[in-house]
């Protein structure tokens, strides 16, 4: 009889923490919000020291961005900096060309200045499929002496992601 009632104790003693809700010490306020509060002023601080690039991502011989997109069927290449926030341009324009999908030879086009001078955009609408090899060149100096300043070659797909372009 006694290791009956043992049982049915051991048993009713397993069955009660199901049955009755978990208790937890109530947190200190004054600890628990400053956490709180310093991991959101770390995110933020996170969020102004490094912004997103959109597009195909180049990376510069001088430490900065490229990100080349398609607005509205036109290319469009925005200059970011070191921290990847948006800046101006330092360059003149770009020249881009890729193979003529529908037919013989290359498609080209002039980006030029637009906008707030943050980017370059495109003159021609770029025809589908969106899928071939790009070679995009950046032109310092206007006039008769233009300079070649940078050079990049690399898989555009559709008008997004990610890529390393190689800079000379």
């Amino acid at each position: 009889m006694k290791t009956l009632r043992l049982l049915l104790c051991l048993f009713v003693g397993s069955l009660l923490p199901l049955a009755l809700p978990a208790q937890t010490p109530p947190a200190a306020k004054g600890k628990a919000a400053p956490k709180q509060e310093q991991k959101k002023v770390d995110q933020k601080k996170a969020e102004e020291e490094e912004g997103t690039i959109e597009g195909h991502v180049l990376n510069r011989p001088n430490g900065k961005f490229l990100g080349l997109t398609l607005q509205e069927g036109k290319y469009k290449l925005t200059f970011y900096n070191e921290k990847k926030k948006p800046e101006k341009a330092d360059v003149a324009r770009a020249l881009a060309r890729w193979p003529n999908m529908h037919g013989p030879g290359d498609n080209r086009t002039v980006l030029n200045p637009a906008g707030d001078g943050t980017y370059l955009l495109g003159t021609l609408f770029v025809r589908g499929p969106h899928s071939f090899m790009l070679f995009l060149t950046l032109v310092k100096g206007d006039g008769d002496t233009p300079d070649t300043s940078e050079t990049y070659s690399f898989r555009f797909t559709g008008g997004a992601g990610t890529g390393t372009g190689a800079g000379s």
